[in-house]
């Protein structure tokens, strides 16, 4: 700083130095300014006192910067005792115990402490973390593909995944076009030309053979009461129909025939049901095979009113009734004769059939190719 002849102060900035203290491992750099002093201050004689005081000892610290880093991450690095003897000493210098310099550092280590920059550990940490992570599961898959390769291949449960996909796929078609699955090693004949008997009876033996031919033929069932009641009319009105169609002289002689009868059934008092037995005759193998469809509850009105529709002298009498339920069922629920299953429970009587008909062929094929 100079004094001029009109009085006024002027002043002179240093550059800023550096000084460097090298320590073992790490080099300190200090920064030291030039200690700013008003002229006035040396000129003014001894014992005298100035208000104004410094001229920067007035002026605010400078506001801190705006921190641009999302998430900042601060990390305690481990300082070298020789470099914080050296600090505290530099601290510690009255030479620099200065107004202007304690502002200046200040400001400077808020404003470093602020924008703080992300060291490179504390994003490859992370990284690394997820790396080995990732290789965990990794090795969860290999294991997983491995167990697969292992276990499932080598067991049956890609066999039966596949056997059932085959016979859905084989139902759908047998749906759609029954005649699709037509051949084989196995020929049925239904003792019946209505297609609520014939139609179960294909699918159920197309779903557990795979293909399987299936006709139906027309049989006069004489010999047994409209409307068979009891166990025993309802078998002999099934084998009935079995030997009328043997009597046919287009069939084969050791075709697999099958007869379904239905018949009412008295369980308690006033409790009747409707059910079906199912027959299969196989002179070939030497097979019979009989099974029964689950049961239909029958009103008693119904009953009732075809024991009063039936003669006392009708010569059928002892093996049931000359009105069949199946007609008072119609007649009462406004559908067709083959509907009242339907109407009454919800549950179609050819669904009824194919339940039956399918256990029954599946008997059928343990039997006749035992595993």
């Amino acid at each position: 700083m100079t004094d001029e002849s009109n009085g006024e102060s002027t002043f002179e900035f240093v550059e800023k130095k550096s000084d460097e203290t090298s320590v073992p491992g790490e080099i300190v750099k200090t920064d030291s300014f030039c200690s700013l002093s008003s002229s006035t201050s040396l000129l003014t004689p001894l014992g005298v006192s100035t208000s104004t005081g410094n001229l920067f000892s007035n002026v605010a610290p400078p506001a801190a910067l705006p921190s641009f880093v999302s998430n900042p991450v601060t990390i305690t690095l481990e300082k070298n005792p020789q470099s914080t003897d050296a600090s505290s000493q530099k601290q510690n210098d009255p030479v620099k115990k200065q107004p202007i310099s304690n502002v200046s550092t200040d400001s400077k280590k808020q404003q470093e402490q602020q924008i703080t920059p992300v060291p490179q550990a504390s994003t490859t940490q992370p990284i690394e973390e997820v790396e080995s992570q990732l290789q965990d599961l990794g090795m969860v898959g290999s294991g997983l593909l491995s167990w697969v390769k292992e276990t499932v291949v080598n067991s049956n449960v890609l066999s039966k995944v596949a056997e059932k996909a085959k016979n859905s796929v084989n139902t759908m078609i047998t749906t759609l076009d029954p005649q699709m699955h037509s051949g084989g090693d196995i020929e049925v004949v239904v003792a019946s030309n209505k297609d609520v008997k014939i139609s179960p009876v294909r699918q159920a033996f197309q779903t557990v053979f795979g293909k399987a031919t299936v006709n139906g033929v027309s049989v006069d069932c004489t010999a047994i009461a409209a409307q068979p009641v009891g166990f025993a009319a309802g078998v002999k009105g099934a084998e009935e129909r079995i030997n009328s169609a043997r009597n046919i002289s287009s069939l084969p002689k050791d075709v697999p025939i099958i007869a379904i009868e239905n018949f009412l059934l008295e369980i308690g008092e006033d409790k009747w049901y409707d059910l079906g037995v199912i027959l299969l005759n196989d002179p070939k193998h030497n097979v019979n095979l009989q099974t029964f469809t689950q049961m239909t509850p029958v009103p008693s009105q119904i009953v009732a009113l075809a024991q009063q529709a039936t003669p006392e002298d009708y010569p059928l009498k002892w093996s049931g009734l000359s009105v069949t339920v199946g007609s008072l069922m119609a007649n009462s629920l406004q559908v067709s004769h083959n509907e009242w299953h339907q109407a009454l429970t919800g549950v179609s009587r050819r669904d009824v059939i194919f339940l039956a008909v399918q256990s029954l062929a599946g008997i059928y094929k343990n039997t006749i190719n035992p595993v």
